[in-house]
């Protein structure tokens, strides 16, 4: 664990707070009914007083416990409450040598793949109406 960060004043801002760093071998550590960390876009929290509380049951909460439950998370569709939710579990952030592939590094990731899941059935559907098109002109000369 390596606390990184630091403070400092400049006029008209607030002074930024010291981030704590884990590694994702550290986190992993975290595992067990009295202890469950999880990481969720490259944020580390430590949800073990929220274990009897959760909705969906602590068993999928163990279940995740010690590693990055981003996807598992998002694929779920938690409420903007329960995102909420997670800020006072949270412990600090995941190493940036360990998040590569979280989608944290950088928005433009969600961007793109946002363009790719919409410009696929755009096209298809313009290939189609041309091909409608062209079906029914050549049906009306038969």
């Amino acid at each position: 664990m390596a606390a990184e960060g630091g403070s400092c004043s400049m006029e008209g801002k607030e002074p930024e707070t010291a981030v704590t760093y884990y590694r994702l071998e550290e986190v992993a550590k975290r595992n067990s009914e009295n202890d469950v960390w999880i990481v969720i876009h490259g944020r580390v929290y430590d949800i073990t007083r929220f274990l009897s509380e959760h909705p969906g049951g602590e068993e999928v909460l163990i279940e995740q416990a010690g590693r990055d439950a981003t996807e598992s998370f998002e694929d779920v569709g938690h409420s903007s409450d329960a995102k909420e939710m997670l800020k006072q579990y949270y412990v600090g952030e995941l190493h940036p040598s360990d998040r590569k592939g979280d989608g944290s590094e950088n928005s433009s990731s969600m961007y793109k793949s946002c363009w790719a899941s919409w410009i696929i059935p755009v096209v298809g559907a313009v290939l189609l109406a041309v091909m409608y098109r062209f079906y029914m002109a050549e049906s009306k000369l038969s």
